[in-house]
């Protein structure tokens, strides 16, 4: 029998994949995508219920359940990584914050030698092309995507209480943390569309599951990448214990910022001194895969409420059924929200140029795990600094796929990534005992009034600290010496056939979550690979922070 060959195969279908998997065959290619996780299924409510987030974290069915080495510059504890491991990504498990980043994020990379048409005026067109902004379109916002975005409501009295006191704190109050002026607060897109989780597998994807021209297989484990000299020809993988090959005229990498580096370390693609300590025949000497890897940080900083008004009561076990039948009859109800309605991005001091940290509130008390402090109501923020100058690097340990590669970002290992730190905290605590919060604040919990001093704010840090899940820039896209992927093409460096489009191919990590970075840069990617004329520039004014 004929071995069918596709035109492009993609390795990954999450965030991005399933973006060029979209806008691949909607021009007659014959795309063929391989998705390690299952289905999504219709009746997978821990994936489409908002409120069902903490479930799939930490579960084998959900999540590829990464942890980084010992963090040396965290007392040496290994921090938990979430990453989804099911049809839609990260973007079926995370927490639904739709935040673009700042204008000034895609400027910066825009002086990076080779990434001039990655400016915020080339990139604006590429975010309007994937949303539908339930609040409404302008200049800086689209209307006709395939990605739906709803902004909270912010129905429950914590929330005004808490944009009235950023407010009294002295910060700018802002219409949309994704339209003309990012710095300041107010309330959040989420991607949710009519009370359920709308994530990449529901926008681009099953609409047009139909295709005849668009295959996938879930359950299959790319093991690697097969190569003619250096021309990628297609890919090897592993179903059921059984090892199957498939042949293509391009691939292409979403597998994210673990996975895409790890493919290409054991396929030969990457720091030729690693590979042969493993016995991998070099196919191309990279030393930039796996390396410039960034993340967000994060802490809780938790009060007790004075008043029932908070959601913790919500997560009773007992109030479980009665939530589940408001969802799945009404798409109604608490479950029917991330709780993730508010925040905003400030300087933590005045020599910024543009925002460095980025909160979210909460009118509850809760860890990504589930778990709550003891007592009834509570409310907490989460923050941390978007810009830490800390580098860690993802390399594979053996020749065996099956095996997680070693992953280290070195948190808080910079003078700057620690200064920022101690000034989130302090930025906080002057939001969080404002007047306006006076009749709700119980007092905080976490990390607790003891916790006054810029040395047990950084103990704290290392002890307390999660990440916000956000690893990017492993593959990164630039012309220097530790660039993997070309700018204008998405091609790695020194191969034919090979392409990576996902959040390691950014070259610097954005200011907020990088779920809608990662769709927009494939979005732009989905063009280049089809050999289109990008969108042209929008160059629409955005808000400047006066220095």
């Amino acid at each position: 029998m004929k071995t069918k060959k596709y035109d492009t195969i993609i390795v990954g279908g999450g965030s991005a994949g399933l973006v060029v998997a979209n806008r691949l065959s909607a021009e007659k290619e014959e795309v063929l995508v391989l998705e390690a996780g299952r289905m999504d299924s219709i009746w997978d409510v821990f994936i489409h219920m908002p409120a069902a987030l903490t479930i799939p974290i930490g579960n084998k069915f959900y999540d590829w359940k990464y942890e980084t080495d010992p963090e040396p510059f965290m007392n040496n504890r290994r921090v938990y990584h979430a990453r989804g491991k099911v049809l839609g990504g990260s973007s079926s498990i995370n927490g639904m914050i739709f935040q673009r980043g700042n204008p000034m994020d895609y400027e910066k990379w825009a002086e990076l030698p080779g990434l001039k048409n990655w400016d915020y005026a080339h990139c604006l067109p590429y975010f309007k092309r994937m949303e539908t902004c339930s609040a409404g379109t302008d200049e800086w916002r689209g209307g006709e995507g395939p990605l739906h975005l709803e902004r909270g409501p912010g129905l429950n009295p914590l929330f005004p209480a808490f944009l009235k006191a950023t407010e009294e704190a002295g910060y700018f109050a802002t219409k949309d943390v994704n339209g003309f002026r990012q710095e300041g607060f107010s309330l959040f897109d989420r991607n949710i569309k009519k009370g359920r989780r709308w994530s990449s597998a529901r926008a681009y994807y099953h609409p047009v599951s139909g295709r005849p021209n668009l295959e996938l297989k879930t359950g299959v484990l790319v093991t690697r990448i097969l190569f003619d000299g250096k021309k990628a020809i297609g890919v090897e993988f592993k179903k059921g214990g059984k090892i199957e090959t498939v042949f293509g005229g391009r691939v292409v990498l979403s597998g994210g910022a673990i996975n895409s580096p790890q493919l290409l370390q054991l396929s030969g693609v990457g720091p030729s001194a690693l590979l042969n300590q493993l016995g991998i025949p070099v196919i191309q000497d990279l030393p930039g895969v796996g390396e410039n890897l960034q993340d967000h940080l994060e802490v809780y900083v938790q009060h007790m409420c004075k008043k029932p008004v908070s959601m913790n009561p919500q997560l009773k076990w007992f109030r479980k059924p009665w939530l589940g039948f408001l969802w799945l009859f009404f798409r109604a109800g608490a479950a029917a929200t991330n709780h993730f309605e508010a925040g905003g991005f400030v300087k933590s001091n005045e020599k910024e140029k543009y925002p460095n940290l980025m909160f979210h509130f909460l009118p509850l008390a809760i860890r990504y795990d589930g778990s709550q402090p003891s007592g009834g109501h509570g409310y907490q923020v989460h923050v941390g600094p978007m810009y830490s100058d800390a580098r860690g690097s993802i390399r594979i340990r053996s020749r065996n796929p099956e095996e997680h590669p070693s992953m280290v970002f070195n948190y808080l290992s910079t003078d700057q990534d620690r200064k920022e730190w101690i000034e989130a905290i302090r930025v906080s605590r002057k939001i969080l005992n404002q007047p306006a919060m006076a009749e709700f604040n119980g007092g905080e919990i976490s990390p607790g009034p003891e916790v006054d001093t810029d040395e047990k704010i950084l103990d704290w840090v290392a002890r307390d600290a999660e990440t916000a899940l956000h690893p990017s820039c492993t593959s990164k896209m630039g012309l220097d010496d530790l660039s993997v992927i070309h700018p204008d093409s998405m091609q790695v460096h020194g191969v034919e056939n090979l392409f990576v489009v996902d959040a390691s191919s950014m070259p610097v990590i954005t200011n907020g979550n990088i779920y809608a970075p990662t769709m927009m840069l494939a979005e732009k990617a989905s063009d280049l690979l089809l050999g289109k004329t990008p969108l042209p520039p929008e160059n629409h004014k955005f808000y400047r922070s006066p220095v």
